[in-house]
């Protein structure tokens, strides 16, 4: 209720956030009404934030703010990407308002107003039931709410209608409904000779959206909903309305009986929603923990609350920030300058892991430079004058300025020094400072070059003439690691990335703060340092876009490690289980763009190297990422060269690979030695295993709850046998995709898992075969909005297919044990005027 507190006279208008994600406009048109804003969104942290935001129309106000928490369950439309705005809380028949302790969750079901005497109250004080899906009931309406219905008061027209208004704001212009309605029958009826049947149309222009219902059971709530598919869009209020009536004879003829009578429509209750979109993410959550300790440190009274980078528009005073797409913001730059700051300078600032300028200049801050600074891989400016700072320069920090990384402000009057040698200047040679600093710097690392150069020669000696030869090519190509230097490089071995087949994955900082990953071989591990050795000199030559780059390597006494490029959005297996809460769910446009990128890298290793090479473990976990989601393949441990003389297989004694990724072929000869047969159609095979994860967004052995896990293919076959395309698609995605695409992606996987090497498709095919799919993606989008209007992404469209058989396709399986290796069933995708056919394997079978 506005009263005036801005002395203006006139209701503000202003916008309401969850977290970062916008809520709704708020336009108080009245000053004594009360105005209520509700949502269900799904909060991904322990705490969430409310803002309101002002859009110079008005000061924001607000009343109180209520929060219930609900079971996840309850609403199924509300999910991570999505939230739900309340339109309407109807209550039909009933007299007074319902809200807690009736209702458990607290929620306010108004009595729904009669507009001109339409229909007449329908009561019972029996109790009535809740419909139960999978143990979980949906929705949850209170018995006493149901326990009141109307129907039409003319029983000639059996007709009631209500409008509906979506409120249009600036985000969303045509914003979409999502109803929930609720339905019990309250009156006895004779199944004989009568039934209830009709129709629930919303009405807009031009068109309609329409259930058709019937046959209610007595005191159990029936549920009518729109969970799936295309919001009904916003027209106008006068053009939007809810209408509950008859069916006409020609729908009800398959179903009705002779000489029974029809029954008016009813309804109890209903829930209108409008779609927001909650994919948004906030600031990295370690950036907000940092500057919100820096504020509390200094005591800040600035403006400083909300979410730091979000929105937009509304990014804290002095810090700047980058976006990338489908991942937290990171602050990159910080500006106090003149901010009456006192006291040391914060260790916070060095879990600012982004941040590339740091401004504390003209501040009362003392103390000395904390050496977290160093480990600040973007920082290039850090500017410290006007203050009294004291003490050492970070030696990290020096090596940075030294090689033109870092420029370093700070007073020349100043007691901050080089080194503890430097720290006791005489005031005779005060200007003789800088020169100081540099002939100390260069005398540094002269001497670090000196001892380094030693260690050098000293190594080599202990490591006999025999390693200098097999060595020789990859020191001349990479750089070489001690132990010592990978111990400072990952501040002693501190955070550990991940765990693979040769080891532990460690997170570290080169001197030039490039943030790198190191694989040290484990004891345990069953690669031996030649294995190790063979690698490092095959990664040495290879260098493509999207091939994981090797830095360097180890190998001193027995400490073994390789050192790699830094991927820092990690694995696609991480992206697409959504392990993080904090990950958006990718689009279908981001994996098909991370698919087709990841075929380059394993096309260039079959194709452009010479000799040619088998990865031999393709999988989602070593498909890496980077900032921009750019994809790299990793892991050519395991590959081994292409015999050059026209033999396409390698053969070895041990395969290292994933279970349900690779399905190696066995053969006993002699004194039981295996053979395995790997070649470039090995790889292509997996990759159909990635293309099946990619779109479904499960593992490559599926948990189903009547039985054992089964193999990816055979669980897609299942479904795909009767065109259900959209039971297989990761639900996530929430229908945002070309159904067309998603189906020649599909035939894709399962080209590429024929039972027949031969019959497999080459990557470069594969690589044809993706762009294709990627253009039909893109062209989607610029379809769809030049059509809708609304680049928001919230309302999902339904393409139309160019492929004839794609309308009527269908697979037929054979079911079988998953663990059969010698049997296989056929995947036929037929239509009209389709002829082709590809086999694949039901489970893990011989290759």
């Amino acid at each position: 209720m506005y009263g005036d507190y801005d002395g203006l006279n006139k209701p503000p208008i202003f916008d309401l956030y969850v977290g970062v994600n916008f809520w709704k406009t708020v336009n108080i048109t009245k000053p004594d009404a009360v105005h209520v804003a509700e949502v269900i969104a799904v909060v991904p942290d322990d705490s969430v934030q409310v803002c309101l935001v002002n859009t110079r129309s008005g000061t924001p106000f607000i009343s109180s703010l209520e929060l219930r928490p609900l079971k996840d369950t309850l609403y199924p439309q509300a999910n991570a990407t999505q939230g739900l705005v309340l339109v309407a809380r109807h209550n039909f028949g009933a007299a007074d308002l319902i809200r807690y302790p009736d209702d458990t969750y607290d929620r306010a079901w108004v009595p729904c107003t009669n507009p001109e005497d339409q229909w007449t109250t329908i009561l019972t004080s029996s109790k009535v039931a809740m419909e139960v899906e999978d143990r979980k009931p949906l929705y949850d309406v209170p018995s006493l709410v149901m326990q009141t219905a109307v129907r039409p008061t003319n029983t000639t027209r059996n007709v009631m209608w209500f409008p509906w208004d979506a409120e249009p704001n600036h985000v969303y212009p045509m914003p979409g409904l999502l109803p929930v309605f609720y339905l019990a029958e309250l009156e006895t009826v004779d199944s004989k000779q009568e039934r209830r049947v009709f129709l629930i149309s919303l009405k807009r222009p031009n068109s309609s959206a329409s259930w058709l219902i019937g046959d209610f059971d007595y005191l159990v709530t029936t549920i009518v909903s729109r969970t799936t598919g295309r919001p009904v869009p916003f027209i106008s209020p006068k053009e939007n309305l809810v209408i509950l009536g008859a069916a006409n004879a020609t729908t009800l003829r398959p179903i009705m009986e002779i000489n029974s009578t029809i029954l008016p429509p009813f309804i109890n209750a209903a829930e209108l929603f409008t779609p927001i979109s909650t994919a948004g993410v906030g600031t990295d959550a370690q950036d907000v923990s940092a500057i919100t300790a820096i504020k509390a440190k200094y005591r800040l009274i600035k403006n400083w609350v909300g979410d730091p980078c979000a929105p937009k528009n509304l990014v804290w005073a002095g810090l700047n920030c980058s976006y990338p797409i489908s991942r937290p913001q990171r602050i990159t730059s910080v500006n106090m300058s003149f901010g009456g700051l006192s006291g040391d300078i914060s260790s916070y600032f060095a879990n600012l892991k982004a941040i590339q300028y740091l401004d504390l200049s003209h501040n009362n801050l003392t103390g000395s430079i904390p050496d977290g600074l160093s480990q600040l891989p973007s920082l290039a400016l850090l500017d410290l004058k006007g203050n009294k700072i004291s003490g050492t320069i970070p030696f990290g920090l020096l090596i940075r300025i030294q090689d033109g990384n870092l420029t370093l402000r700070y007073d020349q009057s100043s007691n901050l020094c080089s080194n503890s040698t430097s720290c006791q200047p005489t005031k005779d040679h005060r200007n003789s400072k800088t020169t100081s600093y540099i002939v100390v710097i260069v005398a540094a690392v002269v001497v670090v070059g000196l001892v380094a150069l030693l260690l050098f020669f000293i190594m080599g000696r202990n490591q006999g003439p025999a390693n200098i030869h097999n060595e020789s090519d990859v020191q001349s190509r990479n750089r070489r690691f001690t132990y010592t230097e990978l111990k400072v490089v990952t501040s002693n071995f501190r955070r550990v990335l991940g765990e693979g087949g040769f080891g532990l994955v460690y997170d570290g900082f080169l001197e030039d703060g490039t943030q790198v990953a190191v694989k040290l071989r484990s004891q345990s591990s069953n690669q031996g340092v030649k294995e190790f050795l063979t690698e490092a000199q095959n990664l040495t030559g290879i260098h493509h876009r999207n091939l994981v780059s090797l830095i360097g390597y180890c190998k001193d006494g027995e400490y073994v490690a390789l050192v790699y490029e830094y991927m820092s959005e990690g694995d696609l297996q991480h992206k697409l289980r959504g392990r993080d809460h904090n990950d958006g769910c990718l689009t279908w446009r981001q994996r098909l763009h991370i698919v087709l990128e990841s075929a380059q890298g394993l096309e260039y290793l079959h194709k452009a190297c010479s000799p040619p090479f088998i990865h031999r473990d393709v999988k989602t976990s070593n498909i890496l990422l980077d900032a921009n989601l750019k994809a790299k393949v990793a892991d050519f441990g395991l590959m081994k060269a292409f015999n050059q003389d026209g033999d396409t297989h390698v053969s070895t004694a041990r395969v290292v690979g994933t279970p349900g990724s690779y399905l190696p072929k066995t053969t006993i000869l002699g004194a039981r030695v295996t053979v395995l047969e790997l070649t470039e159609k090995s790889d292509v095979y997996s990759f159909g295993v990635v293309l099946l994860e990619v779109i479904t967004g499960k593992p490559p052995f599926v948990q189903t709850p009547q039985a054992q896990p089964i193999h990816i293919v055979k669980w897609v076959q299942q479904r795909l046998s009767s065109g259900d395309i959209e039971g297989v698609v990761d639900a996530r995605m929430q229908g945002d995709y070309d159904v067309n695409g998603v189906w020649k992606v599909a035939d894709l996987a399962l080209e590429c898992m024929a039972q027949t090497p031969a019959k497999r498709p080459t990557m470069t095919r594969v690589m044809a075969r993706l762009l294709e799919c990627l253009e039909l993606e893109e062209s989607r989008g610029a379809i769809y909005t030049s059509v809708s209007g609304d680049t928001n992404g919230i309302v999902n469209t339904a393409s139309t297919s160019d492929d004839p058989s794609s309308s009527s396709s269908m697979y037929a399986t054979t079911d079988q044990p998953a663990s059969d290796v010698n049997q296989s069933s056929a995947a036929l995708r037929m239509g009209p005027n389709s002829s082709r056919a590809s086999t694949v394997a039901a489970g893990p079978a011989a290759r």
